[in-house]
């Protein structure tokens, strides 16, 4: 389903033109020509991601639109063909996301990466590390404006034990002058276990200590702002940071992960799991489909992809706490520390299930099997996975559609 932006614009040609840039963009743009159309819309409907204003309408020329549109609790960018210091003023002290001047197309293409990005930021959260009520509260309000959940702190001790409750935090914006621990002394702590990549940092201070840029950088965090800041500047270098962020992450993912079926590669795998590394309760199991060359030789590669997407499907309901991976081909890899017992349960339990699959493509049936071997116990990677190996081949051989454990 695609996003919608509300656009409230009275200029044909410039409606024309958004309809264009958001079309190809992949969001769905509804039109208000006036503050009296958008109020008709926003009566009807209110899942929108944001608005996009133009400043001077027909009955509405001193941006009166804005107040309208915020009354819904609905996020807005404002549009202007004419600059002042005033109306900007007057603009941001409302509380809008942002700006934008109409002055040419390389302006307004600033729009659809500022709603690309507002898009993406609901999958983040922030956290705000600061001691002062007031800034602490003020900073919440402009995240929040960006669609970023929020939760806040009020010293480096703080944070670090959010951090520790809340797995998905993935930037963190934290002042320097602190009780209890300083910013600079909680981004070396954070950074002992999280890179750049994994979570971001923006430093913030209002000391006149011109070193204190190089000294946060140093520290681990990804940027530095000095107080006071400008919203505009704030914004900038929030998006800089998320979009450096998303793009680590989308490489990230490339690749270690499988482009198929979206589990983990054998990268990822081994990665994870350092070859000396040993286990208490570590359980490994390697399956295969059954006769998966027929499937592709019956029902072409389309067919023969279609059953692995499938089967990875069922993996990952079965087992998402363990570690599920494509090792290439028809071949998967599990990898848990649950209890033997359950696991080997499990382990049957997605045997059945894929055996009474009935998968359809194009017009006809494919039933499948797998072929399961399983190792456990105090040993390193390379160990169970020959051995996990080893009990495949066993399976296989007793008549394949089972699963061997010992």
């Amino acid at each position: 389903m695609l996003c919608k932006i509300l656009v409230v614009e009275d200029s044909r040609a410039f409606r024309k033109y958004l309809n264009i840039q958001l079309s190809q963009a992949g969001f769905q743009a509804v039109f208000a020509e006036s503050i009296a159309q958008a109020h008709e819309i926003l009566a009807r409907e209110n899942d929108f991601l944001c608005s996009v204003l133009d400043y001077c309408l027909p009955d509405g020329p001193d941006g009166e639109i804005i107040d309208d549109v915020l009354n819904y609790g609905l996020q807005a960018i404002i549009l202007t063909a004419n600059f002042s210091e005033h109306i900007r003023e007057k603009v941001l002290s409302k509380g809008v996301i942002d700006y934008l001047l109409k002055d040419s197309a390389s302006s307004v293409s600033y729009l659809i990466p500022l709603l690309r990005r507002l898009q993406e930021n609901c999958r983040h959260k922030a956290l705000v590390v600061e001691d002062s009520k007031t800034v602490r509260t003020h900073l919440i309000n402009l995240l929040e404006r960006q669609n970023l959940q929020v939760i806040a702190a009020e010293n480096g001790t703080q944070a670090i034990e959010l951090l520790q409750q809340h797995t998905n935090i993935s930037l963190i914006i934290t002042d320097h002058d602190m009780p209890e621990k300083d910013g600079i002394t909680m981004t070396r702590e954070i950074r002992r276990n999280f890179d750049r990549n994994q979570l971001a940092i923006l430093g913030l201070s209002g000391s006149s200590d011109r070193s204190m840029t190089a000294r946060f950088l140093k520290a681990g965090a990804n940027d530095f702002l000095y107080k006071p800041f400008n919203q505009e500047e704030f914004y900038c270098r929030i998006h800089h940071i998320l979009n450096m962020k998303d793009t680590a992450d989308k490489l990230y993912k490339m690749a270690n992960q499988d482009a198929l079926t979206g589990l983990w590669n054998r990268r990822y795998f081994f990665n994870q799991h350092s070859r000396g590394t040993t286990e208490e309760h570590n359980n490994i199991a390697m399956l295969d489909i059954d006769f998966f060359k027929k499937v592709n030789d019956n029902h072409g590669h389309d067919g023969g992809d279609a059953v692995l997407v499938t089967v990875a499907k069922q993996l990952q309901h079965h087992f998402s706490d363990a570690t599920v991976a494509r090792f290439g081909g028809e071949e998967f890899c599990i990898q848990s520390n649950i209890d033997r017992t359950i696991f080997v349960s499990q382990l049957e339990l997605v045997r059945l299930k894929i055996e009474q699959l009935i998968m359809s493509h194009n017009g006809t049936e494919i039933n499948i099997t797998i072929s399961i071997g399983a190792s456990f116990g105090n040993k390193s990677i390379d160990e169970m996975l020959s051995e996990s190996d080893a009990r495949l081949y066993t399976a296989k051989k007793n008549g394949r559609n089972q699963v061997v454990w010992q």
